[in-house]
C-alpha cells in the first residue's frame, strides 16, 4: 500500500499544478445559467397565406425585438408592420432555394440540446468573469445564407444555414472558397457566437489605428474565447485546420520579425491592416501554407503572453484596455 501511495502522490501534485497553472480553468458549477434558445427557423415556416392573420401577430409578440432585427437587418423585408409585409414574407418563404435551405436545417439541426449545453456553458462562464452582466436571448434563423451571428442589446441570433457542413452542396452552388467553406459547419457556431457576443460588448473603435491596435484588440476577443471555452481546442476558437495552426507555432518569430522588419506593426494603411486580420486562403506576404488572419492568431499570443506575466489583470480589466502600446510593452513579447 505505501508504494501505491507514493506512486499517487506525484501525479496528484501535477494534476493539482496544472490546474494551478491554467488559470482559466474555473469552476462555473454553482452559476445558474437558464438559457433558452427560441427556433425562429423552425416557427416562421409555419406561416402560411390561410394562417398569417391569427399567426404572425404571436410570432411578432413571442420574438419581439429580434423579430424586427430579422427582417431589416437580415432578410431585409423591411418593416414587418408595413401592409405589404405579408406578400413579402411568403415570397422569402416559398422561394425554392430557401426551401431546400430548411429542409437541409431541419435534417442537420433537428434539436439544439448540443448547442444549448455548449453555450450555457460559456455563459456560466461569461456570468463568472462579468457578474453584472445580463446572459443574451438566443435565437436561431435561417437567413438566406447571410449573416452568420447578429447581435443587439441582449440579444443574440444565429443563422443556421451558415453552419449546415463543409461539404454542403449549397455552399458549392454559392461559389464560396474552400477557405469560408470550411468552417461553416456545426462546431463553429458555439466560438463563433461567444465571438460575436464579445464584439458587441467591446466594440473595435480603431478605424484609423495602427496594424498592431487591430491585431491586439481581436487577441483580446480570442483570449475572451480562451476564457470561455478553457477546454475547447485552439483549431476551433480560431477556425484554422490543424495543419494551419502548426505552421503559425512553428513560424511565430519568422512572422513576428517580418512584421518588425518592414515596419507594418504600425502601419495605418486600411489594406495592410485588411491583410493580416481579414480571412482569406493564406497570407500572401509569408506562403500559401500560412493560414489567413495571421494578425489575430499573432495578437492572440501576445494578449496570452501579457496575461500569463500580469495575473492581477482580470478578464473584465483586459477587454476594457484600449492601451494597445501598453499591451504590447507590458507583455514582454518577441517570439524566437
Amino acid at each position: 500500500m505505501k508504494k501505491v501511495f507514493l506512486l499517487l502522490i506525484p501525479a496528484i501534485l501535477i494534476v493539482f499544478t496544472a490546474c494551478r497553472q491554467n488559470r482559466l480553468k474555473v469552476d462555473v458549477s454553482n452559476i445558474d445559467v437558464s438559457l433558452k434558445i427560441k427556433r425562429l427557423d423552425q416557427d416562421l415556416f409555419k406561416v402560411t397565406p390561410l394562417n398569417e392573420d391569427s399567426l404572425l401577430p404571436q410570432i411578432k409578440k413571442e420574438y419581439g425585438g429580434f423579430f424586427k432585427l430579422y427582417n431589416y437587418r437580415i432578410i431585409r423585408l423591411g418593416n414587418p408592420d408595413d401592409i405589404q409585409y405579408p406578400n413579402y414574407l411568403q415570397t422569402f418563404l416559398t422561394d425554392p432555394m430557401i426551401q431546400k435551405a430548411k429542409a437541409a436545417v431541419d435534417s442537420v439541426y433537428p434539436d439544439l440540446s448540443g448547442l444549448k449545453k455548449q453555450l450555457t456553458g460559456a455563459f456560466k462562464h461569461y456570468k463568472y468573469y462579468f457578474p453584472d452582466k445580463k446572459v443574451p436571448d438566443v435565437y436561431t434563423c435561417i437567413s438566406g445564407f447571410n449573416q452568420s451571428v447578429v447581435m443587439a442589446q441582449g440579444v443574440l441570433g444565429i443563422s443556421l444555414d451558415n453552419y449546415l457542413g463543409a461539404n454542403n452542396s449549397f455552399y458549392k452552388e454559392l461559389a464560396l472558397p474552400d477557405y469560408r467553406r470550411r468552417n461553416m459547419r456545426p462546431e463553429m457556431i458555439a466560438p463563433d457566437a461567444m465571438r460575436g457576443w464579445a464584439m458587441s460588448e467591446y466594440p473595435e473603435k480603431l478605424s484609423q489605428s495602427k496594424l498592431i491596435d487591430h491585431m491586439i484588440y481581436h487577441g483580446k476577443l480570442m483570449y475572451f474565447l480562451d476564457a470561455m471555452f478553457p477546454d475547447m481546442a485552439d483549431s476551433l476558437k480560431i477556425g484554422y485546420p490543424t495543419q494551419k495552426l502548426k505552421w503559425c507555432k512553428k513560424n511565430e518569430g519568422s512572422m513576428w520579425t517580418y512584421l518588425v522588419g518592414h515596419k507594418l506593426l504600425f502601419s495605418t494603411e486600411r489594406l495592410e491592416v485588411l491583410h493580416y486580420i481579414n480571412p482569406a486562403p493564406y497570407t500572401n506576404s509569408f506562403t500559401s501554407e500560412s493560414p489567413g488572419r495571421t494578425g489575430v492568431w499573432l495578437g492572440w499570443q501576445i494578449v496570452r503572453k501579457y496575461m500569463r506575466k500580469h495575473k492581477e489583470v482580470t478578464l473584465e480589466a483586459l477587454m476594457n484596455d484600449t492601451n494597445y502600446s501598453e499591451i504590447l510593452n507590458s507583455s514582454g513579447y518577441n517570439p524566437d
